[in-house]
């Protein structure tokens, strides 16, 4: 007898042999009458063999082959639903991290520092002002907070930006030292007043950035000069040598720094624009109150050496996009005179750590002091420091830079600010600082709330450079403007001709 084969009759039969169940057949009156309807053929199977009728092992190995179970389909079907809910999640989750990669990282990052709220910000000024960065003000959104979620993920920190850890540096002083916490309305905000420009930007400024921007964009791309770096990108820049580009978020401005050009100064403007320093608890809102040892301490400044620690992998996407976003801007100096300003400042002065560092190294190469002092109150007490020439020599000798790169106070300019790989939107000079910084501060929006510091008097002046470059051979000279000529060129500055034939 064979499962299938079972006709209606045969049907008709097994299902009369369920009985109503009672309570002495309860329970095997479910499991007999189950097994019955899922396997019609197995009631005859049981009473063909209770009346010993013959059945084919090999046959009926053979019917339950050719028709599976239902149990065995529906778990197929279980399996194959997980397996698929797992790929699709995979699926998912690649394309979330593909997308945080290429969007989250730049516009999203960007968007959030750009759009909160600024104290700075102000209402447009007159046409003859040029609008630097538009759309800065805009209503919080949806995507806002999804920023300021991902900036804050980024920086791994409990807030998400700038401005909030501030305040939260000045409730954890106010908790330390008793007080209460006041209200959002009664915190202390720093006055600002709006400055009314009743006289636009004259043409004559204008036209004299327009003039250096060109000059560095020519020197660049078209200009024969040659010089180390100029043909790489921004990404072959090691990212030590990134360390002089300071960045302030809160306004969107990018300042790079060389030492000897008004840098203590600008320092002190970035640190009370981006509000990275607090005096009790308060912002500083006057360059001069802070202090020369603040000014130069790292870090207060947030530079772009510093991103890789912060976003890792997403560092230099981040530098690309804030370079492209916000304004830049460095001031330079003629080259020979950045040059006798550094000697002045760091030589003539008693600066231990430049004594130890290089004093100590040009006095044992190009004197006869083969066992200088140990300290420089000591040298300067027995009369003994490098001359400015031994200075030169320092610089003109291969071996210098062998040793270690040049210190940053007598480094080429376009080695620290880089100007064929990055767009400056402002080039300023230190000879004509005052006007250069008042233009620049109403340009950025920004002088509502600093004012560039007045400049001193013992400034070194250009009309020194014949006194001071009077006890240097000429060939020396002539060696020395090869050494900073891509200096002279891009930044606009005349060939000392006079210098170099005498």
């Amino acid at each position: 007898m064979r499962f299938h084969s079972l006709g209606a009759q045969e049907q008709h039969t097994v299902q009369a042999k369920c009985p109503p169940p009672t309570a002495f057949n309860k329970s095997f009156h479910h499991q007999t009458c189950v097994s019955e309807k899922n396997f019609p053929g197995l009631s005859d199977w049981h009473d063909g063999s209770s009346r010993g009728a013959k059945i084919e092992p090999e046959s009926r190995d053979t019917e339950w082959k050719k028709k599976p179970l239902k149990g065995l389909d529906t778990m197929g079907k279980s399996r194959l639903f997980r397996i698929s809910l797992i790929l699709g999640s995979l699926f998912m989750i690649l394309l979330i991290i593909i997308y945080w990669d290429d969007v989250g990282a730049t516009h999203f990052y960007l968007h959030s520092t750009m759009s909160g709220p600024q104290s700075s910000h102000r209402p447009s000024e007159s046409h003859s002002v040029p609008k630097l960065k538009p759309d800065r003000d805009k209503e919080p959104t949806f995507l806002s907070d999804i920023d300021a979620f991902i900036n804050q993920f980024l920086e791994a920190t409990s807030e998400p930006s700038a401005l909030p850890r501030a305040d939260s540096s000045q409730r954890a002083s106010q908790e330390a030292s008793g007080e209460s916490k006041r209200p959002e309305e009664e915190r202390y905000v720093p006055p600002r007043t709006w400055k009314v420009h009743l006289t636009p930007i004259t043409l004559e400024r204008t036209q004299a950035q327009e003039r250096r921007k060109q000059l560095l964009q020519q020197i660049c791309h078209n200009s024969s000069l040659d010089f180390p770096g100029k043909n790489r990108t921004f990404d072959d820049i090691p990212n030590k040598e990134l360390d002089h580009l300071i960045v302030d978020d809160r306004h969107g401005i990018i300042y790079c720094y060389v030492p000897k050009v008004a840098c203590s100064n600008w320092k002190r403007i970035m640190i009370v624009l981006s509000e990275s320093l607090l005096n009790k608890g308060v912002p500083y809102q006057d360059p001069l109150d802070i202090s020369p040892e603040d000014v130069h301490n790292s870090s207060h400044h947030f530079t772009f050496n510093k991103f890789w620690k912060r976003y890792g992998k997403f560092s230099k996407h981040l530098m690309k996009i804030k370079l492209k976003k916000y304004t830049k801007f460095l001031f330079v100096r003629d080259p020979f005179v950045r040059l006798i300003s550094a000697y002045r400042n760091k030589f003539e002065q008693a600066n231990e750590d430049f004594y130890k560092d290089f004093s100590v190294v040009m006095l044992k190469r190009y004197t006869n002091h083969s066992d200088p002092p140990a300290s420089v109150v000591e040298a300067f007490a027995a009369g003994i420091r490098p001359s400015f020439s031994n200075f030169i020599q320092y610089l003109l000798d291969p071996q210098t830079e062998k040793e270690m790169p040049f210190n940053e106070h007598w480094k080429q300019m376009h080695r620290l600010c880089h100007p064929c790989q990055i767009n400056y939107d402002f080039v300023g000079k230190l000879e004509t600082l005052d006007e250069d910084a008042e233009y620049l501060l109403r340009l950025l929006r920004v002088d509502n709330i600093v004012q560039f510091p007045p400049g001193y008097r013992n400034r070194t002046d250009s009309s020194w450079e014949e006194d001071w470059f009077g006890s240097i051979p000429p060939q020396w000279r002539r060696e020395l403007y090869n050494l900073y000529e891509a200096d002279f060129t891009m930044f606009g500055y005349s060939r000392p001709e006079k210098l170099l034939h005498e």
